[in-house]
C-alpha cells in the first residue's frame, strides 16, 4: 500500500478542546486540514471534577462524519486520566480530571510503602500529585473502583467505543507511574505492593498495531464506508508531538507548548539517577524504543486562566503591549503546583510575586509579561538540566504545539536558553498521529523519514537568540531567592 495518497483522521483530544484533522500523505507530501473542532469542557459537580466524555465522543463521531472517507482512524489525548467498566463493558461514571482534588494527600500514603526514591528507580516518573498511581490509591476505598473490571485511558476509552476491542497502548501507559521504563512493560514489583490489580489493564499495543475496525453502528452514524480500520498511534499527545518534531538528528532540545510545557530531550534509555528525580524530571516512553525525558512545566495554562479571569480579551492586542513591557521584572516558578487548580489567576500570580519581594504586575499586560517571561525562564532550566542530567548537548530547540503561534514567547524562549529556537509545526500531536497511520500502511518509512518529510512539507519559524543569558541567570537565581 505505499503508492499513492492516503487519507488518516487523526482524534487529537487536547485538555480545552477536541479535534479531528484528515492527513493525506503521499510521496514527498504531508498535508492536513481541520474536519471538526469542538470543546473539552471540565464539569464540576457535587462529587468533584469530571471530564464530559460522553461530549467528547460525540464530537468524535461529529469530525469523523466531517472527514469523509478515510484509511485509517488514530486516537490521542492527554495522559493520565481513564475510564472504569463494569463487567459488562459498561462506563462507571464521567472520568475524574487530573486537577480534581482528590490526590492532594495520596502521596504520603503512597511513599510509606514504597519510598519516593524507589518509586522513581522503578517507574522513572517525576512526581505529580495526578499521576494514575495516585488516582487509583485515592480511589481504592470508593465503590465504583469495588465494580470496576477494566480500566481504559481516556484514547483507549473512545478506541474502544469506536471498535469494541479494549488495548492499553504503551506511551499513554508510561504515564501511569506503573511501567517500568527499561522494560517497557509493567512495573508488578510496585503494583503489588500498592495493591493495584494490573489486570485492571487492557493487554499493551505499540504504536502502528491494529486497534480493531469501526463497528456498523459507527460507520451508519458517520456516513462511512467500511471497513475502516482503528489503529493505535503514540496516543498520549506529547508522545505524538514528539513523533512530529522536524528534527535533524539528535543535538535538539524539544518544547510541547499547550495547556502545559514538556521541555527535554529524546533518549535512548531512561536517566534513573536520585539527581534526576531530584530535579523532577520524567522518562516516558516514545515511537521506536524513544524515551522522552522531561520536565512538566504549567504551561500557557497560566495565560489561558488568566484571559478566562478578564473576560477573553484580545491576546493580539494585549501581547504587542507585553511585548513593551520591561522584560523579566517580575518572574514566578511555573512548575508550581500552587498554579495547577482553576480559578483566581491573575491573584495568584500577584500572591507569588508579592511573597517573593518582587513588583506585582500592575495590568494584564504586565501580568502577561510576568507568564511568558516564566514560561521561557522555565523552558531554559529545564533545557539546561536535561543536558546536565542526560550527558547529552543540544544545538537548536524545536517548539511545537499550540505555544508556536505565540512568537513573543518563541522568541523569549530562544534568548533565554541561548540557542536557536525552531517553531512549527503547529498541529503537532495530529501530525505525529497521521504518519504514525500511514507508515502502518507502508506510506512513510522510520522516524527520521518522517521527519524529512515534516520539515520539507511544513512551515517552520527560526527565532535567533538575542542578547546573552546573564539577565536570565539572574532572574533564575532571584526566584531561588539567591
Amino acid at each position: 500500500m505505499s503508492g499513492g495518497v492516503g487519507a488518516y483522521a487523526a482524534v487529537d483530544l487536547g485538555a480545552s478542546s477536541g479535534r479531528v484533522m484528515v492527513g493525506r500523505v503521499g510521496p514527498g507530501s504531508l498535508e492536513l486540514t481541520e474536519a471538526h473542532r469542538f470543546p473539552n469542557r471540565p464539569v464540576r459537580v457535587p462529587e468533584g471534577l469530571r471530564w464530559d466524555v460522553l461530549g467528547l465522543y460525540a464530537g468524535v463521531l461529529d469530525g469523523l462524519r466531517a472527514a469523509g472517507d478515510v484509511d485509517s482512524v488514530g486516537i490521542d489525548g492527554w495522559a493520565v486520566d481513564h475510564g472504569l467498566l463494569d463487567a459488562d463493558g459498561a462506563l462507571l461514571g464521567n472520568p475524574v480530571h487530573y486537577r480534581d482534588g482528590r490526590t492532594d494527600t495520596v502521596a504520603e500514603k503512597v511513599w510509606a510503602t514504597v519510598p519516593a526514591a524507589e518509586l522513581y528507580a522503578a517507574t522513572g516518573l517525576q512526581y505529580a500529585p495526578f499521576n494514575t498511581l495516585y488516582q487509583l490509591v485515592a480511589a481504592q476505598d470508593t465503590r465504583q473502583f469495588a465494580q470496576a473490571e477494566r480500566l481504559l485511558l481516556m484514547p483507549d476509552l473512545l478506541a474502544y467505543w469506536l471498535t469494541g476491542e479494549q488495548g492499553t497502548e504503551l506511551t499513554n501507559a508510561s504515564t501511569t507511574q506503573l511501567i517500568d521504563p527499561r522494560t517497557r512493560t509493567w512495573a508488578h514489583g510496585v503494583a503489588e505492593r500498592l495493591g493495584i490489580d494490573l489486570g485492571l489493564f487492557a493487554p499493551l499495543r505499540l504504536p502502528g498495531d491494529p486497534a480493531g475496525a469501526l463497528r456498523p453502528e459507527v460507520l451508519e452514524e458517520t456516513g462511512l464506508a467500511g471497513p475502516v480500520p482503528v489503529t493505535a498511534v503514540a496516543s498520549h499527545d506529547t508522545a505524538s508531538a514528539v513523533a512530529a518534531v522536524p528534527a535533524d538528528g539528535e543535538r535538539f532540545a524539544y518544547i510541547c507548548t499547550g495547556t502545559w510545557s514538556l521541555a527535554g530531550l529524546e533518549l535512548d534509555t531512561p536517566v534513573l539517577t536520585e539527581e534526576s528525580r531530584a530535579a523532577n524530571f520524567t522518562n516516558e516512553l516514545g515511537l521506536d524504543g524513544t524515551v522522552r525525558y522531561l520536565r512538566n512545566i504549567m504551561g500557557l495554562w497560566l495565560l489561558q486562566e488568566c484571559l478566562r479571569a478578564w473576560g477573553e480579551p484580545d491576546l493580539g492586542a494585549l501581547l504587542r503591549e507585553a511585548a513593551g513591557a520591561p522584560a523579566l521584572r517580575s518572574v514566578v516558578d511555573a512548575g508550581d503546583t500552587a498554579f495547577l487548580a482553576p480559578g483566581r489567576m491573575p491573584e495568584r500570580i500577584a500572591e507569588a510575586c508579592r511573597a517573593s519581594g518582587q513588583p506585582v504586575p500592575d495590568s494584564p499586560a504586565a501580568t502577561v509579561r510576568c507568564i511568558l517571561d516564566s514560561l521561557a525562564l522555565a523552558h531554559r532550566t529545564a533545557v539546561e538540566d536535561a543536558q546536565r542530567l542526560a550527558g547529552r548537548t543540544v544545538d537548536v530547540v524545536h517548539v511545537v504545539g499550540g505555544g508556536t503561534r505565540n512568537a513573543l514567547l518563541c522568541q523569549l524562549t530562544a534568548d533565554a536558553c541561548g540557542l536557536p529556537v525552531v517553531a512549527g509545526p503547529t498541529e503537532a500531536a495530529a501530525l505525529g498521529n497521521v504518519l504514525v497511520q500511514a507508515r502502518a500502511q507502508g506510506r512513510v518509512g522510520d522516524l527520521p523519514g518522517m521527519r524529512r518529510l515534516l520539515a520539507g512539507t511544513q512551515p517552520l519559524t527560526r527565532y535567533e537568540p538575542r542578547g546573552d543569558t546573564r539577565r536570565w541567570e539572574a532572574a533564575t537565581a532571584r526566584l531561588a531567592g539567591r
